[in-house]
């Protein structure tokens, strides 16, 4: 019977862990504040900004949360960053995305001060996570590894498969487990959906993280016994039992694939709940690396 890797749980002893770190820094006369820019309305990026913005007043930080309309200017956006990129009592920004089509992203996270990038996007920040050097990892990754951690999953010389090569999750988790460390020391293969049989690469992983928004991509036959299995994937599809209509899902086609795992991710209730965790996390570890 697969072990369940309860990203709630995880999360909700992780979140204790930094209110009493919060504590200690107030001691000091520290008051952490994560900034958070929300552009327009979309719904999805308004529960995600406020959870984020309960998860700070739960544990005590400071949370400024501005939202504009979305017919703010390219410009504008880059004077609110720049101003909390000089603004002493601010630890960490986040601009939420997607950001409307005419402002550029790319331009607008490069603004951000590397040292107050809690999202781990800069590419000074990107760059150090590829080096090995101390650096903010992007959430997911983080809450990846600290559940691997947690549940004591041993990488050192584990053969672990990336399905998925975003900037969000794929690239930033194959760099931190490469690395030549404690908890991690894997050897990393990144694949993706272009690959003319996925499941060459999937069968041989002792460790399989799927982050490709492909809902149930993974089947019981595309991987090994006693796979460990991460399942990044949120992807909502129809279900005519349920009242709203529809459920949520993960990549990997959890209830054929459980019976094969030594360990595995829910969705929701795995990974999802982690990511708040470590966005957390990195901003009071803004405070440390000042």
């Amino acid at each position: 019977m697969a072990i369940i890797i309860d990203g709630k749980k995880v999360a909700a002893e992780i979140k204790n862990e930094l209110a009493a770190e919060v504590q200690v820094l107030k001691t000091r006369g520290i008051v952490p504040k994560l900034a958070l820019l929300l552009v327009g309305s979309d719904p999805a990026s308004e529960v995600y900004v406020r959870n984020k913005h309960k998860f700070c007043i739960d544990i005590g930080i400071e949370s400024l949360q501005v939202q504009k309309d979305a017919s703010i200017t390219e410009d504008e956006v880059l004077a609110i960053v720049n101003e909390w990129n000089n603004d002493p009592t601010v630890s960490g920004i986040l601009v939420q995305l997607p950001l409307p089509k005419h402002i550029n992203e790319t331009k607008v996270l490069l603004s951000i001060n590397p040292m107050k990038d809690v999202d781990g996007f800069h590419p000074e920040n990107v760059g150090r996570l590829v080096a090995g050097l101390p650096t903010y990892v992007p959430c997911t990754p983080l809450g990846i590894w600290e559940l691997l951690k947690r549940y004591e999953i041993d990488l050192s010389g584990k053969h672990v498969v990336v399905v998925g090569r975003s900037n969000i999750v794929g690239k930033p988790i194959a760099n931190l487990l490469v690395q030549k460390q404690p908890n991690a020391n894997a050897i990393v293969t990144i694949c993706h959906t272009a690959a003319p049989d996925l499941s060459h690469y999937t069968k041989d992983a002792d460790v399989l993280i799927a982050a490709v928004g492909v809902p149930e991509l993974i089947k019981a036959k595309d991987v090994k016994d006693g796979v460990v299995v991460i399942d990044v994937g949120v992807n909502r599809i129809n279900d005519s039992s349920k009242e709203s209509g529809t459920r949520l899902v993960g990549d990997v086609a959890y209830e054929e694939v459980a019976p094969k795992a030594s360990a595995i991710t829910p969705v929701p209730g795995g990974v999802g709940p982690m990511t708040i965790a470590m966005l957390i996390k990195n901003t009071l570890q803004s405070i440390n690396r000042k």
